[in-house]
């Protein structure tokens, strides 16, 4: 059983690409800030290069997007991020169930009038963008997150997700639990999509999906 708060099992590159952030941003959550703690968990890699970032800062990073997607400043989403922190009694906050519903609150508190009035405009419900974020994350009977669904694929056609009990935290397809790699990486060998498809018990349109996101 992989440690889903010390073991490290992506890069900060390779978290930035799962959850469509521009690295400098995962790397400045990783990093302290204004006096305060990171905003994102990492574990020192054991060489230069190795990864650094556990399953359970993947979820923090991930929430943290919707917070930049509510149009929160900066400051406001270090300020919110270290009220949940205080709020729930753990430094692990951002990444506990309790997230989507007393945090929602909190997140809204720390939108100014102006931001509010942004958010509006461009019809984006507050609560509804969270939540929206938050339905692709599974919590553990711990109360922690345990299992996220990557958004950069299609859920509807091919539901990919990272759990840190399969694949050592690799993306993997549902419910075959086929790593996304493998089915990439046996058609960039010259394989077609008809025989990847049935090597590995997944349908066409599954593997065309992997694919258009891989490209």
């Amino acid at each position: 059983m992989v440690d889903k708060f010390t073991v490290p099992l992506l890069t900060p590159y390779e978290a930035a690409t799962h959850l469509q952030i521009p690295e400098r941003t995962m790397s400045r959550w990783l990093r302290p800030e204004d006096g305060r703690p990171p905003l994102v968990h990492s574990v020192r890699p054991e060489k230069r290069g190795w990864p650094s970032v556990p399953f359970i800062a993947l979820v923090e990073a991930y929430v943290l997007r919707a917070l930049r997607d509510l149009g929160l400043s900066r400051r406001a989403v270090g300020a919110a991020a270290a009220e949940i922190r205080s709020e729930f009694g753990t430094e692990y906050g951002l990444a506990t169930r309790r997230i989507a519903t007393d945090g929602i609150d909190v997140f809204i508190h720390y939108l100014d009038s102006d931001e509010l009035a942004r958010a509006a405009d461009r019809q984006i419900p507050i609560r509804g963008v969270v939540e929206d974020y938050l339905k692709y994350v599974s919590w553990g009977n711990d109360g922690f997150a345990q299992r996220l669904v990557l958004r950069r694929y299609d859920p509807a056609v091919a539901q990919v997700v990272i759990d840190p009990q399969f694949a050592w935290g690799a993306p993997i397809v549902e419910p075959a639990k086929v790593p996304v790699d493998a089915v990439l990486g046996m058609w960039r060998g010259g394989e077609t999509v008809e025989v990847v498809a049935d090597e590995y018990g997944l349908s066409v349109e599954q593997v065309e999906a992997l694919i258009r996101v891989a490209a």
